[in-house]
């Protein structure tokens, strides 16, 4: 399966890092385009040149080490689509020239289901996607979810249990059903 991830699933950290840890176990492949990481980065700029100069480097080790996912949004193709937010365009465009299967994305209002169905696309939530992901392969999505959990523990110097991580990374869901 082919989901094109949206920036505001690339940022924040916490939700970003559970997403492509799951990528990492083959439950999925993520894409992205280049405009989708440069909105990151200047999402993360909003709260300084050091969390943006952290953005750009994560980045560039998110191209290193997925080289097939970054693909090119066909143009012409995105001049001619209509959403609610014409700022998501792209975003579509993106997802129908990778012939992805779904755009994960916390924005599901900007993502009509009727255009969607047209090019054979769903929109779904990380939190949901992920706790579907879970009821198919429990093993891989704990694994990658207690990964980033210890991580962030390490880095934050504080406990961080599951449900508590998850809750405040907007995965409700998934910290429920793990926790």
């Amino acid at each position: 399966m082919k989901v094109l991830i949206d920036a505001c699933v690339l940022y924040p950290t916490v939700m970003r890092e559970i997403v492509l840890a799951v990528a990492r176990k083959d439950l999925f492949t993520p894409l992205w385009s280049a405009r989708i990481l440069e909105e990151w980065a200047r999402a993360a700029a909003k709260l300084g040149p050091v969390e943006e100069a952290v953005a750009r480097g994560e980045i560039v080790m998110l191209r290193a080490n997925w080289p097939r996912s970054e693909i090119d949004a066909d143009q012409y193709l995105e001049s001619r689509l209509y959403l609610p937010d014409p700022n998501d365009t792209h975003v579509l465009a993106a997802a129908i020239s990778a012939e992805a299967d779904a755009i994960l994305t916390l924005n599901l209002r900007d993502f009509p289901r009727r255009l969607l169905d047209e090019h054979g696309l769903t929109a779904v939530h990380p939190d949901e996607f992920l706790h579907n992901l879970l009821s198919i392969n429990p093993d891989a999505v704990a694994e990658a979810v207690e990964t980033v959990r210890q991580t962030a523990e390490t880095l934050s110097g504080e406990q961080q249990p599951v449900r508590k991580l998850l809750k405040k990374a907007r995965l409700p869901r998934l910290g429920k059903a793990l926790g």
